[in-house]
């Protein structure tokens, strides 16, 4: 039977693996949780979080509200009351049709992925990005811009500059986007309007 020392230094060395596995390098924390893609209903909200880099957390404490219900709001597609829904609205600059159009709330989630992908963190740094949505969406399927211009059928270069310079695509492009993304043309490109509109505004 182990005396008492020996059960202090089992206990000290069972302590001491248990810190080096977890702690030895410091914890890890990811600024967005990584759910099963069958768990995210508000697919374009959380895009738009994802490409601009806000935690749920911080929206929540933007808007005044808990980190529950901004969670429920992407995760479960619940739609907020009127006054936090115009101030999510004016917060991250997209009308509601957009930020909750409940025809997308209601559909699964999953898209026809033909293989495994990885998003590229390259894409954001390499450039300014004018389409956020198309940008984010690629961020929640952890899809590359390789694998999705080959498998809608379009050149890379073509698609970054969708995604960079913000240009529209021809409509038979945009309705392969929206084919595979599962999500009308009009949100998945509603940046390209938004900007031609603040453009048209601008002018003299």
């Amino acid at each position: 039977m182990p005396t008492q020392p020996q059960q202090e230094k089992h206990s000290i060395e069972a302590w001491s693996l248990i810190n080096r596995k977890y702690l030895g390098k410091g914890v890890r924390v990811k600024r967005f949780r990584r759910p099963t893609r069958c768990q995210i209903r508000n697919r374009v909200l959380l895009a738009i979080l994802m490409a601009n880099d806000i935690k749920l957390s911080q929206l929540a404490e933007e808007l005044g509200v808990s980190s529950r219900s901004v969670s429920a709001w992407v995760y479960e597609g619940r739609v907020p009351g009127k006054t936090n829904l115009e101030k999510a609205c004016s917060y991250l600059g997209y009308p509601r049709h957009i930020l909750f159009r409940e025809e997308l709330l209601e559909k699964s989630p999953l898209i026809c992925q033909p293989e495994p992908s990885r998003f590229m963190k390259r894409t954001l740094t390499r450039s300014p990005v004018s389409n956020r949505i198309l940008t984010g969406l690629c961020m929640v399927h952890d899809l590359s811009v390789s694998d999705v211009s080959r498998w809608i059928g379009v050149h890379p270069g073509t698609f970054r500059k969708w995604l960079h310079q913000g240009t529209l695509p021809s409509p038979a492009f945009q309705e392969k986007a929206e084919a595979f993304f599962r999500i009308p043309r009009s949100v998945l490109f509603a940046d390209c309007a938004l900007q031609g509109d603040l453009r048209t505004k601008a002018q003299p």
